[in-house]
């Protein structure tokens, strides 16, 4: 079938094209794209730190409606609103054990252009289209294996859902799965952005206290009051390591460092008390030197990469659209919409940090 979808290649960012789309395999999906949240790490596609085969249409945070599935499909069925997360593979050692975020075949499925059969669905006349985090959700349609959607509940607002499928369960998994704090513990979260401050969320439903954000950004800064901070620091004008342990008395239980900044991820580490936990999200460009034994070792703190914050679709999702419904979970406030041409501005706006997660509308006839 042909799509409308925003090819990127070595020369454009995003050119809209017509393109041609496969069929669902036996264990595939057809969904109709609603929306799609734009996420940082497609930003780090386009400045060539996490390099794609080219051509390619990215986006990974898709939301839409189920239009046909492969006879061997189980999980939905056609009409189904649908949130579309991350390809894993489901069978090695961590999946079976709960943890796809830690997938060891993520690379491959997700930024190798193509799907657990070694192609793509997409094309471009003759030439194979690279398909990214087993979406391409740039598009009006996306091809997807079954366990890239999850069903999620049809009063909930499709346009708003698609974030739930990569930075804002990056953020909210880290804490509640990868740190797991108990109740009246401290925590930090450095960095304001969407995954920042869904770490933050997920950090009072929670029960931590106190939750301090930092940031080098006052407009940043207060939207987290709103979401739940008790304290703020713009690490602009003084010492965040140094503030957190005065606020904490001790230092921090927890923090969460979602920059990729070398001086931040140390500030994180060094805001934390002994037993303290960092846990780390960013797609970082430069390099951190650190002297263990007196960063690490002394102090017996963890520093612990996380990757879908540790999280399996499927699980997490439904559990944070009803935070959400609840008042728990107000991921709306990040937002803003952006109509599918205007995703060169939505990129910009992003990266000059004036929208916190945009969002293109893909089909603008949904009715929520």
């Amino acid at each position: 079938m042909e799509i409308q979808a925003m090819l990127t290649t070595e020369e454009s960012d995003f050119k809209k094209r017509t393109l041609q789309l496969d069929e669902p395999k036996a264990d595939e999906v057809l969904v109709r794209i609603v929306a799609s949240g734009v996420c940082h790490t497609d930003a780090t596609v386009l400045d060539g730190s996490l390099p794609v085969p080219y051509p390619a249409v990215l986006g990974h945070e898709g939301s839409g409606i189920v239009e046909r599935v492969g006879s061997n499909v189980t999980t939905v069925e056609p009409g189904d609103h649908v949130v579309l997360g991350f390809s894993y593979c489901g069978h090695c050692d961590n999946c079976l054990e709960g943890n796809a975020g830690g997938c060891e075949n993520m690379m491959e499925l997700n930024f190798a252009g193509k799907n657990k059969y070694g192609v793509s669905p997409i094309h471009k006349e003759e030439q194979e289209v690279s398909q990214f985090f087993g979406q391409s959700s740039f598009a009006t349609y996306s091809t997807v294996d079954e366990k890239n959607v999850v069903k999620i509940d049809k009063e909930a607002d499709l346009r708003l859902l698609g974030p739930l499928g990569c930075g804002l369960m990056t953020g909210s998994g880290t804490v509640l799965n990868s740190l797991a704090p108990e109740a009246g513990t401290s925590f930090v979260v450095f960095g304001t952005g969407a995954v920042g401050l869904s770490g933050m969320m997920a950090a009072k439903i929670a029960g931590c206290y106190p939750i301090i954000a930092v940031d080098i950004h006052d407009s940043r800064l207060e939207l987290a009051k709103e979401l739940g901070a008790t304290h703020t620091i713009n690490s602009n004008n003084e010492d965040a390591a140094e503030k957190i342990k005065e606020i904490t008395g001790k230092g921090a239980h927890y923090s969460l460092e979602t920059t990729g900044v070398p001086e931040v991820t140390l500030a994180a580490i060094r805001c934390l008390r002994v037993k303290g936990e960092c846990a780390t999200v960013a797609v970082g460009k430069r390099d951190l030197t650190i002297n263990v034994t007196n960063e690490i070792m002394t102090k017996a703190v963890t520093l612990k990469g996380v990757v879908e914050g540790d999280a399996v679709p499927q699980l997490i999702i439904p559990k944070l659209v009803k935070f959400y419904q609840n008042g728990q979970f107000p991921f709306d406030k990040l937002v803003k919409f952006y109509e599918m041409d205007d995703i060169q501005q939505a990129f910009e706006d992003s990266a000059n940090g004036s929208t916190i997660k945009p969002i293109l509308i893909i089909d603008k006839e949904y009715q929520a």
